[in-house]
């Protein structure tokens, strides 16, 4: 067997590997989501129940529980305002960045990666000292408050679909008679609008799945997302696997249908700024 044949089989092996961790959780999961309690001990995690013995009572349970539309609610508030800030924030901020020299820029430039670079767990109790101390402890302000301030990412996004544009262009809009303002509003972001359209996927996407910063600063009933929601289904009193299965296909489909209906964006915005020419 020819050297390159074995290369060829070595590389789809490893491809075929990495598409089953990826796709096995997920078949287990929808799995669970069709069997009963009887199933879940009897039948193979691996396959679905008979036909017969396929329920959908799972689902039903999940769809009618009255937190369900509670966190859809507040996983939509937390996804509009965060990254309508982020977005806003994070044009704002890569605009004067990459287009004007001041004082300090660099420094600037070093205090925001640096804050990508420290892990949350770090400053964590500092952090929760600073929401408290704001009062927005058990609101929907404080997870707002950290997705805002504490991921720059789309900064990073922005910096490098800016530097792609032409400098000539913001002259000649001055020139025209264009203030900053008018620049900025009427030519620039307009442009930005591939990375926008990546940075509210990727926003969304990371929002919708956390779990950590709702529970955390969010423990009211009143106030539970996606992601808190289904701690119900999988706590010690009232633990149901198949009913937790259920509900996190339920959560995860608009996740994915997003992911699946914008990812062009997602590799047009990350990619752009990766080659001048």
């Amino acid at each position: 067997m020819k050297k390159s044949t074995v290369v060829q089989i070595l590389k789809q092996l490893i491809c075929i590997g990495m598409v089953l961790v990826v796709i096995a959780p997920i078949l287990l999961t929808l799995f669970a989501a069709f069997k009963t309690k009887a199933d879940m001990v009897n039948t193979s995690p691996l396959l679905l129940p008979a036909f017969e013995n396929i329920t959908l009572e799972n689902f039903q349970k999940v769809l009618g529980d009255k937190y369900l539309l509670i966190g859809f609610k507040n996983t939509g508030i937390l996804l509009v305002v965060s990254i309508f800030f982020n977005v806003m924030l994070g044009t704002v901020t890569a605009f004067i960045i990459e287009r004007f020299n001041f004082r300090f820029k660099k420094v600037v430039v070093a205090l925001f990666f640096v804050g990508m670079l420290i892990p949350t767990f770090v400053t964590e109790i500092a952090r929760f000292k600073i929401i408290n101390g704001l009062h927005l402890y058990n609101t929907l302000g404080g997870p707002i408050v950290i997705y805002v301030a504490s991921d720059l990412m789309q900064l990073y996004i922005y910096r490098q679909f800016i530097s792609t544009l032409p400098v000539a262009l913001d002259e000649s809009a001055l020139l025209d008679g264009c203030g900053y303002f008018q620049l900025f509003g009427r030519i620039i972001f307009p442009l930005l609008a591939p990375a926008t359209a990546t940075v509210v996927i990727i926003k969304a996407i990371n929002i919708i799945n956390d779990m950590y910063i709702p529970y955390l600063y969010m423990p009211k009933n009143k106030l539970r997302t996606l992601t808190t929601f289904l701690m119900n289904y999988a706590n010690a009193q009232q633990g149901s696997w198949q009913a937790l299965a259920a509900g996190i296909i339920i959560i995860m489909l608009p996740t994915v249908l997003i992911y699946l209906f914008f990812q062009k964006y997602i590799l047009a915005g990350v990619a752009a700024g990766a080659v001048k020419e």
